[in-house]
């Protein structure tokens, strides 16, 4: 994990992708992020999913699989732990091509901070990161929203403060 967290702050000083807030309505690509917990997470995603492809977004999901959770209905692409070299780089094709996307947006959905996935978000093209307010990870964001609710709720208010973006 050394190493991953290494790459990582190295991929956040390398990347030089073009970062700016995209009105909502302009935007057209959507990604988002999450780590697998639960099937009501899974719930919230999907009804997450289906609100963005209303507004016309073209919504693309990677899940990070830990290790004993269930792949629920295995809709979405995904990564694990496995995909984990020894030298702390991640060997997923999913992961690397969810990575090079250049979404207006990227969500990430997660109540706890995943290195993993931080390894992607700091590696990504894309040009707005919106995520939980971590203190420590601003650096990884564009756009960081307060939450110390459910999924749903930390979801609902992204939507809600995104969709205000002009």
């Amino acid at each position: 994990m050394n190493l991953l967290r290494w790459r990582t702050s190295l991929a956040l000083k390398k990347n030089k992708s073009l970062r700016r807030n995209v009105p909502y309505k302009k935007a057209s690509s959507i990604g988002i992020i999450f780590s697998v917990e639960d099937k009501q997470k899974h719930s919230d995603i999907k009804e997450f999913i289906s609100r963005l492809e209303t507004d016309g977004k073209r919504v693309q999901v990677l899940e990070f699989l830990p290790k004993k959770k269930e792949n629920y209905e295995f809709l979405f692409d995904f990564f694990s732990i496995t995909d984990l070299s020894f030298w702390g780089t991640i060997n997923s094709s999913p992961a690397e091509k969810f990575a090079e996307a250049p979404f207006d947006y990227l969500f990430y959905v997660d109540n706890q901070s995943n290195p993993l996935v931080l390894n992607l978000l700091a590696r990504c093209k894309a040009r707005c990161r919106v995520g939980k307010f971590y203190e420590n990870e601003s650096s990884f964001f564009e756009f960081m929203i307060e939450s110390k609710g459910t999924t749903k709720g930390l979801i609902d208010n992204m939507y809600k403060y995104t969709k205000q973006l002009k």
